[in-house]
């Protein structure tokens, strides 16, 4: 059973850094279909780039995580807004095709969260 768990957490661990780390280089390098989507959700050239480069620090520090796990659940805490604002976005324009990446995301930091041995919440 805890081999499962592991297995969980690190392809889910996996999935969520390709997803932010595509999402945030496409913002950043301004490719145009990024760009054009981004656009017509009311987001302008520099707030784009602002939000890419946001989501490559959370990726950077995701990535630091591997060392020192603490910084991999302070990343998906910082990443897990931009998942949950991603989602919204989509569904309030009616970008029915681009929300699942989103939905997988919001998914994907509860499962991070609840299957690492270094997280966890005292009530």
């Amino acid at each position: 059973m805890e081999n499962l768990k592991t297995l969980i957490h690190w392809l889910s661990y996996c999935y969520y850094l390709y997803i932010f780390g595509y999402a945030g280089l496409f913002k950043v390098i301004q490719k145009p279909q990024m760009m054009r989507s981004m656009e017509s959700l009311g987001f302008n050239k520099t707030w784009t780039i602002f939000i890419g480069l946001a989501e490559i620090i959370g990726v950077a520090t995701l990535l630091a995580g591997i060392v020192e796990p603490k910084l991999k659940n302070a990343a998906v805490l910082y990443l897990f807004p931009f998942a949950v604002g991603a989602f919204v976005t989509h569904m309030a324009h009616q970008e029915y095709r681009h929300f699942y990446n989103s939905l997988i995301v919001c998914i994907l930091s509860i499962i991070l969260l609840l299957t690492d041995k270094h997280f966890y919440i005292r009530l």
